[in-house]
């Protein structure tokens, strides 16, 4: 998780079923990036231990607050998201198998709770991908493996 302001970019690299969050306020130009790893920390027993960057339901509250702290206002925050691929089929049908559907579904959850708006998403899928935001353009560009740079 970082914090990242005009003229530089961020990015993040291999994500397969995680689910990289950038949240922005256009207007400051500064963007934060999440590199979410799992939908939930309530998995974690340690709580003293607990990296609130790998899990859904913290990381994006975390974001929130670095992005508030940095001057940014909530009404100005807006939300892209890219990953959440499938990488290995499985027999089962078993949802607690599908982690990239459920860091998905919990990121958007969180982001609505939090009211940020999601604006543009390119999430599912069976490939890889990599992130790079610019905070002055506020575009996302998005490599997927065998595929064309999309832009978001």
């Amino acid at each position: 998780m970082k914090l990242v302001y005009s003229p530089n970019i961020i990015r993040t690299m291999g994500l397969g079923s995680c689910v990289g969050v950038i949240i922005y306020d256009s207007l400051l130009k500064i963007a934060g990036l999440a590199h979410i790893m799992l939908p939930s920390s309530l998995i974690q027993k340690d709580r003293s231990q607990i990296n609130t960057a790998k899990y859904a339901d913290t990381a994006v509250k975390e974001l929130l607050s670095q992005l508030l702290s940095a001057g940014c206002h909530l009404s100005h925050l807006k939300a892209k998201i890219a990953g959440g691929a499938e990488m290995f089929s499985f027999s089962s049908k078993n949802e607690m198998m599908r982690i990239g559907k459920r860091n998905t579904e919990a990121v958007k959850k969180e982001l609505e709770q939090l009211q940020i708006q999601l604006v543009a998403e390119d999430t599912g899928g069976n490939k890889g991908r990599t992130i790079e935001f610019n905070p002055e353009t506020s575009i996302l560009k998005i490599r997927t493996v065998n595929h064309e740079i999309k832009e978001i």
